[in-house]
C-alpha cells in the first residue's frame, strides 16, 4: 500500500516537472526568461522548452493598450483654469525592458502622462486649448514617447477627450463670441454700403458726362412708377431734361415746316 502511495507521488511529481518543462506563449504576447534570477533570453509564440525550477517566465503582452489619463485640474498660460481629461494609445516594443527596467510600466506610463498633461496644458493659452487640439496631442505624444522608451514603451498617441470650463468663464466667452458676431455684422454692413457708394459715384459720374442717359433713367422711373395705374403722379420737369438741346431744335424746326406746309396747301384750295 505505502508502495502504491510512493508511486502515485513520483507520477504526480512527474507530471508536474514535465507541466513545467513546456510552456505556450500567445501570439501577441512574449516571455522574458530569468535563469536563476538572471536575463538569458525572450520566448516568442509557440511552444517553448524551460528547465524547471531554474527559469522563471514573465509574460509580457505586446497588443496596443488604452489608458485613460484621468481629469486634471489645470491652469493654463493665460491664468484659467480648465479641467482636462485624455485618453493614450501604448504599446510594448522591448519586453526586456519592460520587465526588467520598471516594476510595472503601466502604472508608470499613467503617471508619466498626468504630469505630461498638466505641463504641456500650463504653457498654452485657452484658446490654443480650445482651437489647436490636434498640435496639442502631437505634442503630448512626442513628449511622452521620448520618455516612454526607457520602459520600452511606444506611446503612438494621445487625445485630448473633454476640456471643462466653469460656469463664469463660459458667460465670458458666450458674451465675447457675441461681440465678435456683432463687429462682423457691423463690418460687413460698413463694406457694404462702401460699395454701394463707390457704385452710385461711377453711375453719376457717367450719367453726368451723357446727357441722354439721365433722360433715359427719367423715363425710367417714371415708368416704375405708373406700373401699378392706380395713382396719378405729377412729376414736374423740363422738356430741355427730357429731350436735349439738339432734339429740341430739331422738333421745333420740323413742326414749324409742317404748319408752313399746311397753311400753302389750304391757300391752293381756296384759290
Amino acid at each position: 500500500m505505502s508502495f502504491l502511495i510512493s508511486l502515485g507521488i513520483l507520477a504526480l511529481f512527474i507530471v508536474i516537472i514535465i507541466s513545467k518543462t513546456f510552456m505556450i506563449v500567445g501570439q501577441y504576447e512574449e516571455g522574458v526568461v530569468l535563469t536563476f534570477g538572471k536575463f538569458t533570453h525572450i520566448l516568442k509564440p509557440g511552444i517553448n522548452f524551460l528547465i524547471p525550477m531554474v527559469q522563471v517566465v514573465r509574460r509580457v503582452d505586446m497588443r496596443l493598450a488604452t489608458m485613460e489619463v484621468p481629469t486634471q485640474d489645470v491652469i493654463t498660460s493665460d491664468n484659467v483654469s480648465v479641467k482636462v481629461d485624455a485618453v493614450a494609445y501604448l504599446k510594448v516594443v522591448n519586453s526586456q525592458k519592460a520587465t526588467l527596467e520598471v516594476q510595472n510600466y503601466y502604472d508608470a506610463m499613467a503617471q508619466l502622462a498626468q504630469i505630461t498633461l498638466r505641463a504641456t496644458i500650463g504653457q498654452h493659452t485657452l484658446d490654443d486649448l480650445l482651437t489647436k487640439q490636434a498640435a496639442l496631442n502631437d505634442t503630448l505624444s512626442t513628449a511622452i514617447d521620448d520618455r516612454a522608451q526607457a520602459c520600452g514603451v511606444h506611446v503612438s498617441h494621445v487625445e485630448i477627450r473633454s476640456v471643462d470650463l466653469n460656469e463664469s468663464m463660459v458667460r465670458a466667452m458666450a458674451q465675447e463670441a457675441e461681440a465678435e458676431r456683432g463687429r462682423r455684422a457691423r463690418v460687413i454692413t460698413a463694406q457694404g454700403e462702401f460699395e454701394a457708394a463707390q457704385k452710385l459715384s461711377e453711375a453719376a459720374d457717367i450719367l453726368a458726362r451723357n446727357p441722354a442717359a439721365l433722360t433715359l433713367r427719367t423715363l425710367s422711373t417714371l415708368k416704375e412708377i405708373g406700373a401699378e395705374q392706380n395713382s396719378v403722379i405729377i412729376f414736374p420737369v423740363s422738356q430741355d431734361n427730357l429731350m436735349g438741346g439738339p432734339m429740341l431744335s430739331a422738333a421745333l424746326s420740323r413742326a414749324v415746316g409742317d404748319a408752313m406746309s399746311k397753311q400753302q396747301g389750304e391757300g391752293k384750295d381756296g384759290k
